[in-house]
């Protein structure tokens, strides 16, 4: 069980205030707002809709939009249409597990009303502990508290924030990999690993992740390699890196597996209800069913990239049209902050980068103690993580993806600006010379309890600097609008 101490405690409150918020928000803004009819995911539904269905659908209803109607109905009726399986299982099944615990609730709620309080419920719990988990490793990471602090309070009002409360799988993949990270800094490998595994089965960028598992095996190989035998320490090497790879790379599989066993072989297919193929044939859906589609008949049969290719356009620089100049713009801001961060790194460590971080020059060896912070030595297989999903994400993805898929996968866009307030913001620095509040009644005696410095900046927004003006002008001003935008069919990032 995590030990309270104060920034714990601090960035826990204020992670669930945010929730809270966030859902109160989604509420009105898709009340008071008309839903924009767009050309979105819309199968119908089965079951008859009581009044307490209308009830759970007019609160939580902005939880469902766009994407987040695909895990739904994945979680409902399985994986039903060919197109489905560009959604991982990882967040269905835990929709779908959540939804059973709310079995007594099914006397005047239908399934569907089930999985969105689901979905309120488990991302809310999810977005608040990867908030937790973000702390404890920049805690371990940066080894600076101050900056770890202002990382996990920046996450809580992450860009992607509308994203990590709707039924999308950001909150739980970012709980899963930020933990899964924290363990391999603690040198827990094989439960960071399965951490990692799990992640995989959630959303498919998981699978880069397994840099981080090769890169540490590696480093503890060099650290050995004039100590123990070479050709040894070299053989444990591969075999690590292999199990690394098989660990990572299972659940990708299995899903690939899955979907190869329900749609090229015969007689796998379900019964599907008629309303729902009705929908397959009026959208040109493809089911079971229907003959054999062409990836099937493929040496690597893989259907996530067929689908990516075929339903979504996705593929090198096919989003690079004029048309989509506005989806460039939007996701303009975190390109450049996660672009600022690897200039800034590489230009102070360039010889760490040069070595991949596997070896230190002579002059950084001398020193007694690392750079604490962003700049930190041990951040080196962060950068390049964020660096490589960044080039991927701009090359080869629908580029309005950006903000969420960064903000949920790597903590380089916390640790930066938070790196950025602190050595920019002569404000900060005064805030941390009074940096307590008076002890609550319940804290045990001595015990105080942090100030939240990000509030203490937007209270004294007009004496705060252009740099943390740009900052929290951009992290509140997404956090906002994605909520008013996404929860009315509107596009957004």
């Amino acid at each position: 069980m995590w030990p309270l101490d104060p920034s714990r405690k601090e960035v826990l409150r204020f992670a669930v205030t945010c929730r809270v918020l966030t859902l109160m928000l989604q509420a009105i803004f898709n009340a008071i707002i008309p839903d924009h009819h767009a050309e979105a995911f819309c199968p119908p539904r089965l079951a008859p809709s009581g009044s307490v269905d209308q009830i759970v659908e007019g609160l939580l209803g902005g939880l469902s939009r766009w994407d987040a109607e695909h895990f739904l109905f994945i979680a409902e009726h399985g994986y039903l249409y060919e197109h489905n399986f560009a959604f991982f299982p990882g967040f269905p099944l835990a929709l779908l597990v959540t939804a059973e615990l709310l079995r007594p609730l099914r006397v005047f709620l239908s399934l569907r009303s089930c999985l969105l309080i689901s979905v309120a419920l488990l991302n809310s719990l999810f977005s608040v502990l990867a908030a937790v988990a973000l702390h404890d490793l920049g805690c371990l990471v940066l080894h600076c508290s101050r900056q770890a602090f202002y990382a996990a309070l920046l996450f809580c009002l992450s860009p992607a924030n509308v994203f990590l409360a709707a039924g999308y799988s950001e909150a739980l993949f970012a709980l899963l990999t930020f933990s899964a990270m924290g363990q391999l800094e603690r040198g827990r490998v094989w439960t960071s690993g399965l951490l990692f595994a799990l992640a995989t089965g959630v959303r498919s960028n998981g699978l880069i992740s397994v840099g981080f598992l090769m890169h540490s095996q590696c480093r503890d190989f060099f650290s050995s390699l004039m100590v123990l035998n070479p050709l040894r320490q070299l053989l444990k090497l591969m075999a690590s890196l292999f199990l690394s790879v098989l660990m990572l790379g299972l659940p990708f599989a299995l899903f690939q597996y899955y979907a190869y066993t329900q749609f090229c072989l015969p007689g796998s297919a379900h019964p599907i209800p008629e309303p729902l193929v009705q929908l397959a044939m009026d959208k040109g859906y493809r089911i079971a069913e229907e003959n054999e589609p062409p990836w099937c008949s493929w040496d690597l049969p893989l259907i996530y990239s067929y689908i990516q290719d075929v339903y979504w356009n996705v593929g090198f620089l096919k989003y690079y049209e004029l048309r989509q100049v506005p989806n460039f713009l939007l996701a303009t801001p975190v390109a450049i902050l996660v672009a600022w961060a690897t200039w800034t790194y590489v230009t102070t460590h360039p010889w760490l980068c040069l070595t991949l971080g596997l070896q230190r020059s002579k002059s950084s060896k001398a020193l007694e103690k690392p750079d604490p912070g962003f700049l930190s030595p041990q951040v080196f297989v962060y950068l390049i993580h964020a660096a490589v999903l960044l080039l991927f994400g701009s090359l080869c993805m629908h580029v309005q993806v950006l903000t969420r898929f960064l903000g949920s996968s790597t903590p380089i866009v916390y640790w930066f600006p938070a790196h950025l307030l602190q050595d920019q913001e002569p404000l900060l620095r005064s805030l941390e010379t009074v940096p307590w509040k008076t002890p609550a009644e319940d804290s045990p005696p001595g015990q105080m309890v942090p100030r939240n410095s990000i509030m203490g900046l937007l209270y004294n927004w007009k004496t705060c600097s252009p740099v943390t003006r740009y900052i929290l002008g951009y992290f509140l001003s997404y956090w906002l609008l994605g909520l008013l935008l996404h929860c009315n069919f509107l596009p957004w990032t």
